[in-house]
């Protein structure tokens, strides 16, 4: 297994845009997850943007010394159930519309915020997404 350094490097030269570390994209993967939480501001092309990280996440876990893996378990998994939490499994065909969505054990790619807000809720509406409405609150008719 490899160190924290490895692994960034490692991916990097398998196309990710920079050696990121693990902290960075677990940041970042908490950012997201909160901004969920909040009601998503940015557009489609942000969200699934901003869902990569966890997919650096996932494709660093396999290659990373089993000592990190265990270290940051926690909070990942915690991370995990609040997006969970505030996002509706739709198996991926709302942002299918709009982005490849990858293969089935990458579950946050199979999901979308419940609470469909800006521009990205109008987006999603648009193909398909049911969720609720961020000025009432109230799930659609």
């Amino acid at each position: 297994m490899a160190t924290e350094a490895e692994v960034g490097e490692l991916l990097h030269r398998r196309g990710w845009r920079t050696a990121f570390t693990l902290a960075d994209r677990v940041d970042a993967w908490a950012e997201l997850v909160s901004s969920v939480e909040r009601g998503y501001p940015d557009d489609i092309d942000e969200f699934t943007n901003d869902l990569y990280c966890r997919t650096w996440i996932h494709q660093a876990w396999i290659l990373l010394d089993e000592d990190l893996v265990q270290l940051w378990t926690p909070r990942i998994e915690a991370l995990d159930l609040r997006y969970r939490a505030v996002t509706v499994y739709d198996d991926g065909l709302a942002l299918e519309q709009f982005h490849r969505v990858p293969g089935p054990d990458l579950w946050w790619w199979r999901r979308h915020p419940r609470v469909l807000a800006g521009d990205l809720g109008r987006a999603l509406r648009a193909a398909g997404a049911v969720g609720t409405d961020p000025d009432d609150g109230r799930p659609p008719d």
